[in-house]
């Protein structure tokens, strides 16, 4: 196992892993967002960022947009600025957690003007995919409740599946719903999509192109997040991840910055259940961002990070698990796993980006490219974007 074969090397060919545009905005702590020299002040400026990483990697060809952080007027336009700069535009996600109208839902509110306010935006997300060729409309959903009797824990499911009707039956062609769900946060008695089997009931009602979005980050500590991903393959109902790290719960870390072992098995699942297979509903995202990190080498690190872990995921000689586990050979198994996972991909990688005309050390190239101070010297005055630009 000290090299990668080639059968390895074609299918890591075929990886890519979309990034956030507000990735690349001023972030920090839950308590204070911090500015940096050479913050984006546009949308353009965050793809031109988007575009040095994946100028650098090959693994990252394409970049999210959040509505209405990345409004314009323009957005066939700005899908030809994109791929000027070797990109496309991709995923489409909603904002329903910045309006005071929706302190007590969105989608699942009471009132029926503020819930079809909440469906109209995302009529106005279909209409951006429209414009940009999007296939994937994403929704994190941050409606909830804080106390016992606050709300009606069931109607709320019931406006929930109502509106998303509603929403579902605006795509067209191949565009798809996506259905985060997350354990907490901004609510703490209840989320109306806290886990798995609540985004996989209410997709599975809606129909074959609506899917569960997976963000490693939104979990209990403890949480076998692997078994999921295999539980949601096997269902055929995983259509995304978002890739971040967590210590504790949503934190938002460089992947596989907390437990590169829980990545491998999370990707392991991946090989496992077909994930990687042309054809594979299931896209590859980060959402990472509420860090101090500088920005363009913070996603740099983790796509570097996944296509590591796939990599070593792809190691783990199946037909000898499969030998193993049906034995019984606990150790065995076990061995096979681990051997994989501690095999050092890096030299091959960083050959494989070689022969690709990519930098060996991504990390390395950025770093002494001058990228980051000639933003900084370009980008004075404007406002920075940030949390709600």
């Amino acid at each position: 196992m000290s090299t990668i074969d080639q059968p390895t090397l074609d299918i890591l060919a075929t990886q890519a892993i979309e990034l956030p545009s507000w990735a690349f905005g001023n972030a920090g702590t839950r308590f204070k967002v911090f500015s940096t020299p050479g913050t984006p002040r546009t949308i353009e400026e965050k793809l031109a960022d988007a575009a040095q990483v994946n100028a650098l990697t090959g693994l990252a060809p394409s970049v999210a947009l959040h509505i209405p952080w990345d409004l314009v007027d323009d957005y066939e336009a700005l899908s030809r600025y994109a791929q000027d700069l070797g990109v496309s535009l991709g995923t489409i996600n909603s904002n329903t957690f910045q309006d005071d109208d929706y302190k007590f839902g969105s989608l699942t509110h009471s009132d029926p003007r503020i819930r079809q306010k909440a469906i109209d935006h995302h009529f106005a997300c279909i209409d951006v995919m429209d414009a940009t060729g999007s296939q994937d409309l994403k929704i994190w959903l941050p409606d909830g409740t804080n106390y016992p009797g606050q709300g009606d824990i069931r109607g709320r499911q019931d406006r929930l599946a109502d509106s998303l009707e509603k929403i579902y039956a605006r795509l067209s062609g191949e565009q798809r719903l996506v259905l985060e769900y997350k354990i907490f946060e901004p609510y703490f008695y209840t989320m109306d999509v806290p886990d798995w089997g609540t985004s996989y009931a209410h997709v599975t009602q809606l129909g074959e192109r609506a899917f569960v979005c997976l963000d490693t980050g939104h979990h209990a500590p403890s949480t076998n997040i692997e078994f999921i991903v295999a539980q949601l393959l096997r269902l055929g109902r995983l259509g995304s991840f978002d890739f971040n790290s967590r210590f504790y719960a949503d934190d938002d870390l460089i992947v596989g910055a907390a437990d590169p072992f829980q990545l491998f098995r999370i990707l392991f699942e991946v090989v496992r259940g077909g994930g990687l297979e042309a054809g594979s509903p299931v896209r590859f995202m980060l959402d990472q961002c509420h860090n101090i990190e500088d920005k363009i080498p913070g996603q740099i690190r983790s796509v570097l990070n996944v296509q590591e872990m796939t990599a070593r995921a792809l190691l783990v000689d199946l037909d000898k698990l499969r030998d193993a586990q049906d034995s019984g050979d606990v150790l065995t198994a076990n061995g096979l796993f681990m051997d994989a996972f501690y095999t050092d991909v890096r030299p091959a990688l960083a050959g494989w980006r070689e022969e690709r005309g990519l930098p060996a050390d991504p990390m390395a190239a950025y770093a002494a490219s001058g990228y980051a101070a000639r933003i900084a010297d370009e980008r004075v005055g404007g406002t920075q974007a940030g949390w709600g630009a």
